[in-house]
């Protein structure tokens, strides 16, 4: 039943037809309506049903947007199956099953409709119809905003969807329809959703954002082109493709993401034209998967939020970046696995927090005439069958230039690096890498810095005012008389920049050369260490065994501990006489764990473990290098290992002691750096292990966990020595001990109160064993002179007994 007329305005000649009328249905009026006609809607609400079946027009009243409401009770509220002209209705639909417009046939025009429902889909475009469709809002909270199936088409200018339970935007079976200036948000699904082999969606000045799912997805064989286009505040991926879907975005913004802003798998093409990323909270492109590829031209990727590479390729996939700017982010580039591969041509990568440019596990990276700036480091070739190429390429204020490392091979051709903090190329853990025609400028350390066994080759490179030296090699004479490390051929260095050097004239390195190290014929390359090299050890008259076994015996407590060590010590020392007398000895492993609470005495232990390796004749030296994360783990990945290798370099000879180990692999640790230490330390120990003693401790529960995080680790040590709380029996010979060296005595009854205390004393995670017996003495002497200093003339006694009153209060 309407609640207005309908005017119908006949355009037909024949003289059996009236040339108008008012009817009081819409059904009515369009049954009686001819081609051409026009049908103008009085206001009111209409629970009918309409199909437009002839090329008529239906409007609202002018100057009445909105007045006219087509609400049935159920079923589709308003059909189209011609090339009709529909204006100024408000569509709504009440059945759920049903679209609330549905356009199957013809090329109507709509205009200026609002369609409103909770049904499957808002409005639903199929088959053959290729409506023209302008200024409409769809809001539809339970399903599709609109749909487009079944090889439709169409053109949607200026239409929004102010909310979708589903897609916004839904293109599937073979339809293609364009976009142009929509705004499609709050939606729960994807903004803009193409699926299907011939699914196809063009998109020109579009707005996409406020979106829970991604805000663009292109699935199974679709595609879509997507012309000044912006993509915001989805709270998924910004943009998702994935098998063999096909994608272009061409001065486009994606920007505010919270996850990846573009994710691509499964063969899927992206190409990219003078289009930003920014402020995503993962990966800027994210590309996986044998035959996915992103072309990128003239793009820009910056200020990433959160804590990943702005570009990730792996498990094979390829991505091109040409003429593009990747800048203010934790790392640009990280490329991973076998067959996956980044080209690099002519682009900038600047302000990056760690490292520009990873290769690993077997991938490649080819980067051609690109610029690299305020970066931790600059490339880092990482592993085994990781390679490619550096050409031409500049790399300035970077801590690290370039980082080659277990078994690396990458070839750098014509690279300049400038001002590096630490080095300009450095080689560690068996990398090899091709240096040709390489040069660096005003490092703060070595220009190249090759470790043992590594097989680099450095042709035509030069070196100018680095603070170390020019160049730092191992040496490389083998014991045949052959070269076994790196390989220089003309190599020249200014080598001004050592400190307290006179500059020599330019050397010449060759292959040809046989002195120790490769640098025999550059004069005063050690002639001044850093001012902050580890000085050697104190070269002092070294005790026997005994004498050292004897301080261990000494020490309260520490039972279990003492006879671990002897016994340990019998297996070196039988060991050692076995080999004397031309016996075979067994293999003693001499890394050892140590876990439990601080101040239960595991340093002390681990030095006096190390005078005694040194009395056996293990140790050259046996002296104590204690460090922890700080000390190993840098703030950016290339510092790591080469903090990792000083601090194993100062205890050659003696005992590298890493107290709380277990904090290098923080249980929530992601991309810590930590592993990287713990992966450098595992190596240097295979590679030297008769030069070093490495003792890891820190909390038992920990200490397991540590012990898990890499293969290797639990395989390099020995045995774990598990040190125990002391007990309050054993924490007052502590402060007897002090006592007695700091000439004080314990008064009748003092003892008897000590051991009360300890026994209340809360033995939590703050909780010190030895170290807390020590500070309750030195508590007690304060309270002691506080009391004592009030005496006008104090006794003997008065000076040097201690009373339970100067017990401090218990926590």
């Amino acid at each position: 039943m309407a609640q207005g007329t309908v005017q119908v305005t006949h355009t037909g000649t024949s003289r059996w037809r009236r040339r108008t009328g008012e009817y009081a249905s819409l059904t009515a009026a369009l049954e009686a309506a001819a081609d051409g006609d026009v049908l103008t809607v009085a206001p009111g609400t209409y629970r009918e049903n309409l199909v437009v079946h002839r090329a008529v027009t239906l409007r609202g009243p002018e100057g009445s947007a909105g007045s006219v409401r087509i609400a049935p009770a159920d079923g589709v509220p308003l059909t189209v199956r011609a090339s009709a002209v529909i204006q100024d209705l408000h569509v709504e639909g009440q059945d759920s099953a049903a679209p609330a417009l549905l356009v199957e046939e013809g090329a109507p025009e709509l205009s200026d409709l609002r369609i409103v429902t909770r049904s499957a889909a808002g409005m639903e475009v199929r088959g053959a119809a290729r409506p023209t469709v302008r200024r409409c809002t769809v809001d539809n909270p339970a399903g599709v905003g609109i749909a487009v199936l079944d090889g439709a088409g169409g053109v949607f200018e200026e239409c929004e969807i102010v909310s979708a339970g589903q897609s916004g935007v839904a293109v599937r079976d073979g339809a293609h329809p364009r976009l142009e200036r929509c705004r499609v948000h709050h939606a729960s699904g994807a903004g803009l959703s193409v699926t299907g082999e011939g699914s196809g969606l063009e998109a020109v000045g579009c707005e996409v954002y406020e979106i829970k799912g991604s805000g663009v997805q292109v699935t199974s064989r679709g595609t879509a082109h997507l012309t000044d286009c912006s993509v915001h505040r989805t709270s998924a991926d910004g943009v998702t493709l994935d098998t063999d879907a096909v994608l272009t975005l061409a001065d486009c913004d994606i920007h505010d993401i919270p996850e990846n802003a573009v994710d691509l798998r499964s063969r899927s093409v992206l190409t990219l034209t003078r289009s930003t990323v920014r402020r995503f909270g993962r990966n800027g492109l994210s590309v996986w998967d044998p035959g996915t590829r992103v072309d990128a031209n003239q793009c820009e990727i910056h200020d990433s939020t959160g804590d990943y590479p702005a570009v990730w390729v792996s498990d094979g996939a390829t991505v091109i970046l040409d003429s593009c700017r990747v800048h203010d982010v934790p790392d640009a580039l990280f490329v991973l696995d076998r067959g996956s591969r980044a080209d690099v041509v002519d682009s900038d990568l600047s302000q990056i927090r760690n490292t520009a440019v990873s290769v690993s596990d077997g991938a490649t990276a080819q980067l051609d005439d690109c610029r690299i700036r305020e970066a931790s480091t600059g490339a880092w070739f990482r592993d085994h069958g990781s390679g490619g190429t550096l050409n031409n390429c500049t790399i300035d204020a970077a801590q690290t230039g370039v980082i080659v490392t277990k078994g690396a091979d990458p070839t750098i051709e014509r690279c300049t690096v400038t001002s590096p903090a630490e080095a300009g190329f450095y080689v560690s853990a068996e990398g090899r890498g091709t240096f040709d025609s390489c040069r660096v400028t005003g490092s703060e350390g070595y220009g190249f810095h090759v470790m043992d066994g590594c097989r680099s080759t450095l042709t035509r490179c030069r070196t100018e005012r680095c603070a170390r030296g020019g160049y730092e090699f191992p040496d490389t004479s083998g014991g045949d008389g052959h070269t076994v490390g790196p390989v220089a051929q003309e190599c020249t260095s200014d080598e001004s920049g050592l400190r307290g050097a006179t500059p020599p004239a330019p050397a010449v390195l060759t292959a040809t050369q046989t002195t120790p190290g490769l640098l025999g014929t550059m004069p005063g390359q050690r002639a001044a260490e850093p001012a902050d090299a580890a000085p050697s050890p104190t070269a002092e008259p070294a005790r026997d065994a005994a004498a050292v076994l004897g301080e261990l015996d000494a020490l309260v407590g520490l039972d279990s501990v003492k006879r671990e060590v002897r016994a340990l010590t019998d297996m070196i020392e039988v060991g050692r006489r076995r080999r004397l007398a031309g016996l075979k000895a067994a293999s003693v492993r001499r890394h050892l764990v140590f876990t439990g609470s601080p101040g239960t005495g595991k340093t002390t232990v681990a030095r006096l473990y190390g005078e005694i390796l040194a009395s056996l004749g293990v140790l050259e030296h046996g002296h104590l290098v204690e460090v922890s994360r700080v000390d190993l783990v840098g703030e950016h990945i290339g510092s790591t290992a080469i903090r990792t290798q000083e601090a194993f370099d100062r205890a050659r000879g003696g005992v590298l002691f890493v107290d709380e180990a277990y904090a290098l692999s923080p249980e929530d640790s992601g991309r810590d750096f930590g592993r990287e230490a713990i992966d450098t330390l595992v190596k240097l120990m295979e590679d030297h292990r008769d030069a070093v003693v490495v003792i890891v401790a820190g909390y038992t529960h920990e200490m397991e966990r540590f012990l898990t995080v890499n293969p290797g680790v639990a395989s390099r040590f020995s045995r774990t020595i598990t040190f125990s709380d002391y007990e309050p029996e054993e924490l007052l010979r502590i402060v007897g001990q002090q006592s007695d060296e700091h000439e004080y005595s314990l008064a009748e009854g003092t003892g008897e109160a000590l051991l009360k205390y300890f026994t209340a004393l809360p033995k939590g995670p703050a909780f010190g064993n030895g170290r807390t017996a020590r500070q309750t003495f030195e508590s007690m002497v304060e309270r002691h002179a506080g009391r004592v200093a009030q005496l006008s003339e104090p006794s003997t006694d008065d000076l040097t007994m201690l009373y339970p009153e100067d017990l401090p209060a218990l926590p």
